[in-house]
């Protein structure tokens, strides 16, 4: 027997950033759309806990207890008195290191696909507690749609979405640390009065509308500066695609994907084509949101319990 779950990557179509806080980590306001990239996580039993990964950099992955699905099928185990020993196989499509959550959505796909194996029927507010303890963005790779996290990131409140908005993604030809991030957003901010980060309300109308014009002109990411001021190259993918008819460009999360927003699936095309021969990225990838959260997949495709 084994289960397969299906996760979704995700866009920051806004990163509010505030001061670092004393425990080190910094107080958010995030607001996630789930877009229609995945990554597959099969859960079969085994002798003991072992991961494996195939894919586009599939190499990158960690294949020790570190990887945040081991980290996941050993937290659901512990909670119920079981052991982990369970092949965490990921199929990987979501780019990693990226910035678009990909480990986060293999912790929340390993997270459901063991509750489904062993049974253990954990309730959704147990689950998105074993998510938050796993990291910041792990809940909401468990829940996709659109959301605002607060905190960390990792308390969610869903928000309405009016529509599918369509989005260019281009991946760069290396990676990005995100703790290195935060600390150049600290070393860049240090002396700065930095105020507590809070939601826009002009984007969160927007979403609510489907209005892509609306959204492209309120999406933003307190984190840009320090990922170009580490990755100063990125600066020309953004310019590559702005030239080519995006509505709007960024860095997603802490990069060092870029991201696009553009008005519809011919627009997509368009800049995808653009950034392909651009020079400035190694790889482009469109995609939708909102798309749903992590869905245990099989003859009736069924999201988590609520």
């Amino acid at each position: 027997m084994s289960v397969t779950v299906r996760v979704p990557a995700k866009v920051n179509a806004q990163l509010a950033v505030g001061a670092a806080r004393p425990d080190g980590f910094h107080d958010l306001a995030n607001v996630f759309l789930a877009v229609g990239l995945y990554d597959e996580v099969t859960v079969t039993p085994a002798d003991t806990l072992r991961v494996t990964c195939a894919g586009p950099d599939a190499d990158q992955v960690p294949l020790d207890r570190t990887n945040l699905a081991a980290r996941a099928a050993e937290a659901l185990a512990a909670r119920y008195g079981l052991s982990p020993d369970v092949h965490l196989h990921i199929d990987k499509d979501i780019p990693v290191a990226g910035g678009m959550a990909g480990g986060s959505a293999d912790g929340a796909g390993a997270l459901v696909a063991c509750d489904a194996l062993w049974g253990t029927h954990a309730s959704r507010e147990e689950l998105l507690e074993i998510c938050a303890e796993l990291g910041s963005d792990v809940p909401f790779s468990l829940v996709g749609g659109a959301a605002l996290g607060i905190g960390r990131g990792e308390r969610l409140t869903p928000l309405e979405t009016g529509g599918d908005f369509h989005w260019v993604f281009a991946m760069a030809g290396r990676g990005l640390s995100t703790p290195a991030v935060f600390r150049e957003f600290d070393r860049l901010g240090a002396g700065l009065d930095i105020p507590g980060p809070v939601a826009s309300r002009d984007l969160l109308d927007a979403l609510a509308k489907g209005d892509p014009d609306a959204l492209a002109a309120a999406v933003s990411n307190d984190l840009q500066p320090a990922a170009l001021s580490l990755f100063p190259e990125l600066a020309e993918t953004l310019a590559a695609g702005r030239a080519a008819g995006a509505l709007a460009a960024l860095v997603s999360g802490s990069g060092p994907t870029t991201a696009f927003l553009v008005r519809d699936a011919g627009s997509a095309s368009k800049v995808a084509r653009a950034l392909r021969t651009s020079g400035t990225c190694r790889t482009v990838r469109t995609a939708s949101g909102p798309a749903p959260g992590a869905t245990v997949l099989g003859d009736q495709d069924t999201a988590p319990t609520p």
